[in-house]
């Protein structure tokens, strides 16, 4: 991966011709080395990785293309390392480097020009969306997870437990069974609350006639996965029918059209257009989808407002929803791999209608 940042760092108009990368995510994506504090430097023939004491010697041992050196003063090892490098202009990521961080380098490293604009950001983006075979294998083997952990706490669903219950089941059950984290707070909403496309789980207990939406994922190697089930305790009622077919009617014609070239506001226009035909059009508010990686949310958004273009390799989601105010609400989401002439589902759990 520094590799392929460093091509970009070659390229004839490229403005910066060094980088700095904080962030604990871009670290890792570049380093394949976890850790809370650290310094990544970037230039066209050499890359350091700059750690503390508490990370030195785990970072000796995995880091690869990249030299590892202990933290001691890191402002002037900053300056050396650019100097030593004959680098003017610095690039930051700037959508993540604190201002206070920013004044302190400005301060302190006043030659160097750091570059603010979203250059390195920009460089960056644009190599993790395009995932390779093992960042591939490494989404899956999360989903499979993910999907273990819904059959077991399906089973597990009963009425009278909390919708806390039913996600700490999800948590444990994924924590338990070989993922090192979680990829974001599961949401396990019912009843009328899974109205709330981003509820949080309460003392609600669940009873017969309940949809119950349950929004989860597990983190392997640092790459997470992401799905979205609906289910129904006891009974469905027709109206609960109809909204879940609509929903799922939504996602399987969408997912058809996410290929190589298609714009992100045509594919979310696939699923939107079915809704609104439906009648609920008032009731997806939420775009259809997004990049999954090294982060839950990565580029491209899919939706309405999107600027991108679908592109081999991409990972994205998938997941239309209605939502009815007062009554209940339904979302179902895959993630979706993009494929040279295609797409391929990364997720295998099914989607009828699961009345428990």
């Amino acid at each position: 991966m520094i590799k392929k940042l460093q091509d970009l760092l070659r390229l004839p108009d490229c403005k910066i011709d060094g980088c700095l990368i904080i962030s604990p995510e871009n670290r890792r994506y570049f380093t394949r080395f976890e850790s809370s504090d650290g310094y990544l430097l970037v230039t066209k023939d050499r890359a350091v990785f700059i750690t503390d004491s508490r990370y030195i010697e785990a970072a000796e041992n995995t880091v690869k293309d990249c030299e590892v050196v202990l933290q001691e003063q890191y402002i002037s090892q900053l300056g050396d390392y650019f100097a030593h490098e004959n680098v003017k202009n610095i690039g930051i990521e700037a959508s993540r480097l604190t201002v206070s961080l920013l004044g302190v380098l400005s301060e302190k490293l006043g030659e160097f020009n750091f570059v603010t604009d979203d250059t390195l950001d920009t460089f960056i983006s644009s190599l993790r969306s395009v995932k390779n075979y093992s960042e591939i294998e490494n989404i899956k083997a999360a989903q499979r997870i993910a999907e273990k952990a819904l059959e077991h706490t399906c089973a597990f669903i009963k009425e009278g437990i909390r919708e806390k219950d039913i996600q700490l089941e999800l948590d444990f059950y994924m924590l338990k069974n070989g993922a090192e984290a979680l990829s974001f707070e599961t949401i396990a909403v019912a009843g009328k609350n899974s109205s709330m496309p981003h509820g949080v789980p309460s003392d609600y207990r669940v009873r017969n006639g309940d949809f119950i939406t349950m929004d989860f994922g597990a983190v392997v190697n640092g790459y997470h996965s992401d799905m979205t089930r609906t289910v129904a305790l006891g009974f469905a009622t027709d109206e609960m029918k109809k909204v879940y077919e609509t929903v799922l009617k939504a996602q399987t014609e969408s997912i058809k059209a996410y290929k190589p070239g298609v714009s992100c506001v045509e594919a979310d226009k696939v699923a939107r257009d079915i809704i609104a035909a439906a009648g609920y059009g008032d009731y997806f508010g939420h775009g259809l989808g997004h990049g999954v990686g090294v982060e839950i949310h990565e580029f491209p958004s899919v939706s309405p407002r999107s600027e991108s273009v679908l592109r081999e390799g991409f990972v994205v989601t998938d997941e239309p929803g209605i939502y009815l105010p007062g009554k209940f609400g339904v979302r179902i989401e895959d993630m979706i791999y993009i494929t040279a002439d295609g797409n391929m589902n990364l997720t295998e759990a099914p989607k009828a209608l699961r009345v428990l």
